[in-house]
């Protein structure tokens, strides 16, 4: 179990005043004080970041990538450059070969190419349940049918020759034991927030979420989907959600409006002490 928890937001798609915003998501984790980084952002602007406000990224212990975009990953680099022990744990789904479609067009919309293998030697693999410290675990998804969510998102992957549907393979959800319950970090909630949820029960036979962290990945539902969600979130057991990125500003009008001091908009330079 983890005793003290704190985040800050390194990079967002919204900044407070004197750091940089952009597509992406980078937070830093303090676990007991052990440092550890969530994604790196689609550059180097969540360094710089760091440095305006005080972080040493060399002091990072380990880092966890959520998926294998770009707009998480593009910033590892960056981060290995000024880091030079910390591994970097990444699913074992995770290739670079994931598209999606912009403007009528396939675009790739993976990790940097050539990153993967290019620093092969600080990352790590992991499969199944991943123990990642004592009462922190890195989860998969599960082996489910995503397509209808991948189709509707655009989301699409290159396996075996063929441009399919985005299996999810390359995600993960980072989940923290703490004495209020489980705090869960999954920076796009590309499969639904409810289904993670769902996943987290069946692999750790526990829904005591505390604190739900990342985007949604709701600015494609309609209103009645979101209504919908509302109802389901409020029967959950989660205190708050903290939220950003792609979840669209919409999306978290509806959401605040329903939810009120239960979710709250987070943006570079954001940080929450959990415990």
């Amino acid at each position: 179990m983890v005793r003290h928890a704190d985040m800050t937001v390194l990079i967002d798609n919204i900044a407070a005043e004197l750091l940089a915003a952009e597509w992406g998501l980078s937070i830093l984790l303090t676990l007991d004080g052990r440092k550890l980084l969530l994604d790196t952002g689609a550059g180097p602007a969540f360094a710089r970041n760091a440095e305006l406000l005080g972080i040493d990224l060399a002091c990072v212990g380990a880092g966890v990538l959520s998926h294998a975009h770009y707009d998480h990953a593009d910033g590892l680099a960056e981060f290995f450059t000024r880091n030079r022990t910390a591994p970097f744990f990444v699913r074992a789904g995770s290739c670079e070969n994931c598209y999606g479609i912009k403007d009528g067009v396939l675009k790739y919309n993976g990790i940097r190419r050539g990153t993967l293998q290019e620093y092969e030697s600080r990352i790590r693999y992991v499969s199944g349940v991943y123990a990642l410290a004592e009462g922190v675990w890195l989860l998969p998804h599960r082996a489910a049918d995503y397509s209808s969510i991948s189709l509707r998102n655009a989301l699409y992957s290159v396996r075996g020759g063929q441009c399919l549907p985005d299996d999810f393979s390359h995600e993960q959800s980072l989940v923290v034991e703490t004495e209020n319950g489980l705090l869960v970090f999954n920076s796009c909630s590309h499969t639904g927030l409810t289904n993670i949820l769902a996943d987290i029960q069946a692999m750790l036979g526990r829904c005591d979420v505390w604190a739900y962290v990342g985007g949604l990945h709701l600015y494609k539902m309609t209103d009645e989907e979101l209504d919908d969600l509302c109802t389901e979130l409020l029967d959950t057991g989660i205190k708050h959600i903290f939220t950003g990125h792609c979840t669209g500003e919409h999306a978290f009008g509806v959401l605040k409006a329903a939810l009120g001091d239960r979710i709250s908009q987070f943006s570079s330079g954001f940080s929450f002490r959990f415990s």
